[in-house]
């Protein structure tokens, strides 16, 4: 599909605002709402009672599951859980293990990260977790490497850290560094929300034990999700009912159960990641990861142009700070960019683009620890641009005029 075709799928794109604050939650096709609308006048019961209505339902929550694994490329291998969020299947997914603690055990946490993949394990601290930090580089607010390595020992329980930052769009080498954690005996917790809109989830190839994102920012509806590799969540006690056994995962750490017209939204995802990897008239039941990757493939060919102008247009002013990578290489960051000013606060670059009724936000994206670690005040934090595979370099021409004037 070209991009007008692809815009004409997502109705929000005609409602009078530009937007590009996409990494907040993205735009959903038509076909999706229309699931969503579609389950609620027709099979919107309660599973398990054994009439045709619950049997539809049924099958859409099963269904949803099983393509969430193979979206993953984690058929076999694990499970998706499906939650309100993501902030909420991790501290599942921490408080099962902080159920496992030994004294001394070592958890390790990115400055780097979203809260959401921080508070809950520090949280188990008082349950006598050790604490160790993944520092971030305080110039750049990158990761390195070594710097894990260091912090790695014999006790190391589990390490949290992001697949690509939602304040820096800088894409950290997950294979590497969860290779690095499991020569050390440990498990890795990674949060691809900021990865998981621009390219395709591999858990099968990166070897991770949990990987959690979310699903309305990747042109679904609003829920959370958590894969865990089998012989991860071995040993771990779900939080739902004392009745239902350990190894009924996801059923176990669902707690209430997934969201029924949710799993008929992301059953629909199926069709348009289908017809955008040019293999029309996929279901849920069929569309395999490698349709996925294909679909994902054509978003980078379409969000690289679109990335290239917003890193040009703002290397253009000598004064605008790329908080992260001033690179347009969709190989080392995707298409979040967050910027600041000496002279121009986050607010008023923010409300100058909304005046113009183009959407962005400032704040500190949830990251304020690394915030803090680059010397950025929190609040206001910084302006911060994103874009995904819809929108277009007229977009991003269209800010950059509004803000010329404004940090010339």
């Amino acid at each position: 599909m070209d991009i007008s075709r692809i815009r004409s799928r997502f109705p929000g794109l005609g409602g009078g605002t530009t937007l590009l604050e996409n990494a907040g939650g993205s735009q959903v096709p038509e076909s999706v709402a229309n699931a969503i609308r579609d389950h609620l006048l027709n099979d919107y019961c309660q599973l398990g009672a054994g009439y045709p209505a619950r049997d539809r339902a049924t099958e859409t929550v099963e269904t949803a599951h099983r393509f969430m694994d193979r979206y993953v490329n984690g058929e076999g291998l694990g499970r998706v859980v499906l939650g309100s969020s993501c902030t909420s299947l991790m501290h599942v997914l921490a408080g099962a293990v902080g159920r496992t603690l030994q004294p001394g055990d070592e958890i390790v946490v990115c400055e780097q990260g979203h809260e959401a993949n921080i508070g809950c394990w520090l949280d188990l601290e008082r349950l006598g977790a050790s604490i160790r930090w993944w520092r971030v580089d305080p110039a750049t607010g990158s990761l390195g490497l070594e710097d894990l390595r260091n912090v790695l020992s014999d006790r190391t329980r589990i390490v949290a850290f992001p697949h690509t930052s939602n304040l820096l769009g800088e894409i950290v080498d997950v294979p590497a560094a969860t290779r690095m954690v499991h020569d050390a005996g440990g498990r890795v917790v990674v949060d691809g929300v900021a990865f998981a809109p621009h390219r395709a989830i591999d858990v099968r190839d990166w070897g991770v034990d949990f990987y959690a994102w979310s699903t309305y920012k990747v042109y679904g509806p609003h829920m959370g999700a958590l894969f865990g590799r089998f012989d991860a969540f071995d040993g771990l006690q779900g939080p739902n009912h004392f009745f239902i056994e350990d190894d009924d995962i996801p059923y176990k750490y669902e707690l209430g159960g997934a969201s029924h017209e949710g799993c008929a939204g992301l059953n629909a995802l199926a069709s348009y990641l289908g017809d955008l990897c040019g293999d029309p008239g996929r279901t849920a039941a069929d569309l395999d990861h490698q349709g996925v990757v294909r679909a994902f493939e054509r978003m980078t060919e379409l969000e690289a142009p679109v990335q290239t102008r917003l890193v040009k247009r703002l290397l253009e002013h000598p004064e605008v700070r790329i908080i992260g990578p001033a690179s347009d290489d969709v190989s080392i960051r995707v298409a979040t960019v967050s910027i600041t000013h000496p002279r121009r606060t986050p607010v008023e670059i923010v409300s100058a683009a909304h005046q113009a009724g183009i959407g962005i936000r400032n704040g500190h994206m949830y990251a304020h620890r690394l915030c803090a670690a680059m010397g950025i005040e929190p609040e206001p934090g910084v302006a911060r641009i994103s874009a995904v595979h819809y929108n277009t370099t007229e977009e991003i021409d269209q800010l950059m005029d509004v803000l010329d004037p404004l940090l010339a």
